[in-house]
């Protein structure tokens, strides 16, 4: 049967509980576990497809298509697994199959409650994730801090888990910050000892305490906090900020946090294997060059809203010897005629997203990265603005457009061969992984260095076919295409060093370990041309 880990947070949001179970499970998978991963988002939404970025983040795609919170980037990345839709789940989707079920009259008449029907349906999906997965070791990390009302059900449901399958078999990590106070030079422990408090005011005993600071903790620290919090000194175990999230596990290591998780869970497991990691973490701090790539969306103003792309960059510039430095650059500001936040750049990425704002910013970033010859990777909505930048000013259509964007006279951007009209918010999207044939000759062949790959999508139009030999005229040619010759996937520019678009989004797949091969070509390119 499975062990389960539950990581809560407290005293404030954004302390790295994400983070800290990608590291977590990273350590537990060097010693030869099988580990799987779950977030329980306490939001009403049924998942983040429709919520902002500039609200949420990024929304991190599964390869079956889930739409989900940003942190299943960080699991997939660190831990190296492939996760799916049922591994975020939300108090949206909680409610609605309950409610769903009651319509149907499955509680036959019965009072339905928090208690024990909502409990029950969020501990049934920790249970089936378990099941279909296999796994030695469920990670389950409970989104927003401990206190929060909305939180409650998930708080109280874990609660139930300790008893349903033992005592040995459940473990609950609580991750706190020690603020440092510089008027006193002092970190003070006093907000972590009020955050277990208010958990074991729930029922809830934590048995490993991470404490998240920016100045190192002494031992009497730990001591202190061990003392306060009724849990063993070597079970509190500091979290440092460090220059790369990448460290995070070595140091985690260094404090035996997974041989104490071991050990409490009764755990038999073989050494860790750690090489490959420190070999990452030494490249990082030995990278001996530096590149400058400007990222052009909507969002910049939150960067986690493009999350996976800065880090897919990061990856390739790892494995290149070279120290990504990102320029965020507004979308909108470029409409302005502001081209002078271009300048400068050694490459530039167009990231994909919804709406007609900002689009026209990036058609221009396309337009002087084509002009310039600087390498450009226009991803998903970025390809298709490079598409229409193409149409309008070197193919002579000058109301090329898109239909997400309201009628033009060519839109070369449309839907899909049989593609039904938008109903709803999220409706006839193509989501998840999708194969393409990646052709020979190209780019991108060369990138990939095979002909059939899968890549994961989010969006809701295509290249429109009909415009397809007035666009080659133009230096266009098409370097990936679905198996059945009706979708473009993948999209280059002749006569130029590198210009490429995909409309699928490769930052999904990128590990820092194994990162994405179009990623490390386009790092490549920059560096050809410095």
């Amino acid at each position: 049967m499975s062990k389960f880990i539950f990581v809560t947070g407290g005293v404030v949001s954004s302390l790295g509980k994400g983070i800290t179970v990608a590291s977590l499970g990273m350590l537990l998978k060097s010693r030869g576990l099988k580990v799987s991963v779950l977030k329980l988002d306490p939001y009403l939404n049924m998942d983040p497809g429709t919520m902002s970025p500039l609200q949420h983040g990024e929304v991190f795609v599964t390869e079956d298509g889930g739409q989900c919170d940003l942190d299943l980037g960080h699991y997939e990345r660190f831990i190296d697994t492939n996760l799916t839709k049922k591994c975020n789940v939300s108090t949206g989707q909680i409610y609605w199959s309950i409610l769903s079920g009651e319509r149907q009259g499955q509680f036959n008449g019965g009072t339905v409650q928090v208690i024990p029907h909502v409990t029950n349906a969020i501990k049934n999906r920790i249970l089936s994730v378990a099941e279909d997965s296999g796994a030695d070791v469920i990670l389950v990390e409970i989104g927003g801090t401990v206190g929060d009302i909305e939180g409650l059900p998930f708080f109280e449901a874990i609660r139930q888990m300790r008893i349903d399958v033992g005592a040995d078999s459940c473990l609950y990590i609580h991750v706190t910050l020690i603020p440092y106070i510089a008027a006193a030079q002092e970190l003070k422990t006093k907000p972590t000892q009020h955050s277990v408090k208010e958990l074991r005011s729930i029922g809830i005993r934590p048995d490993v305490i991470v404490c998240r600071s920016e100045q190192a903790m002494t031992e009497d620290l730990r001591a202190k906090i061990a003392l306060f919090c009724d849990i063993d000194e070597e079970a509190v175990i500091p979290n440092t900020d460090v220059e790369s999230i990448y460290e995070v596990p070595l140091c985690f290591a260094e404090s035996r946090l997974d041989e104490i998780v071991l050990e409490k869970l009764n755990l038999e497991a073989g050494p860790a294997k750690l090489d490959e990691w420190r070999d990452l973490v030494a490249a990082i701090k030995g990278l001996s060059r530096t590149v400058t790539v400007g990222i052009v969306g909507k969002y910049v103003s939150l960067p986690d809203s493009y999350l996976s792309v800065a880090e897919s960059l990061r990856h390739a510039g790892f494995a290149k010897g070279a120290h990504v430095e990102l320029r965020w650059i507004e979308a909108e500001d470029l409409e302005q005629g502001c081209s002078q936040e271009l300048e400068g750049l050694d490459g530039i990425v167009v990231p994909g997203g919804f709406g007609s704002r900002g689009v026209e910013g990036k058609i221009r970033a396309a337009r002087y990265a084509r002009e310039k010859k600087i390498p450009f990777f226009g991803i998903s909505l970025g390809m298709q603005c490079a598409v229409i930048e193409l149409a309008r000013n070197v193919a002579g259509l000058p109301d090329a457009g898109s239909v997400e964007f309201g009628e033009c006279e060519h839109p070369v951007i449309s839907f899909g061969p049989g593609q039904p009209e938008v109903t709803g918010l999220g409706g006839s999207m193509r989501l998840g992984a999708y194969p393409c044939l990646v052709q020979a000759g190209t780019h991108s062949r060369e990138a990939y260095r095979e002909e059939l790959v899968h890549e994961r999508h989010r969006h809701r139009y295509e290249l429109n076919r009909e415009y397809l030999d007035i666009l080659a005229d133009a230096g266009m040619r098409v370097a990936g295409i679905s198996p059945d010759g009706q979708l473009i996937e993948i999209i280059e520019l002749e006569d130029h060093p590198w210009f490429v678009g995909t409309l699928f989004q490769p930052e999904f797949k990128s590990r820092p370990t194994r990162p994405h091969p179009l990623f490390v070509h386009f790092i490549e390119a920059i560096l050809k041309t410095c």
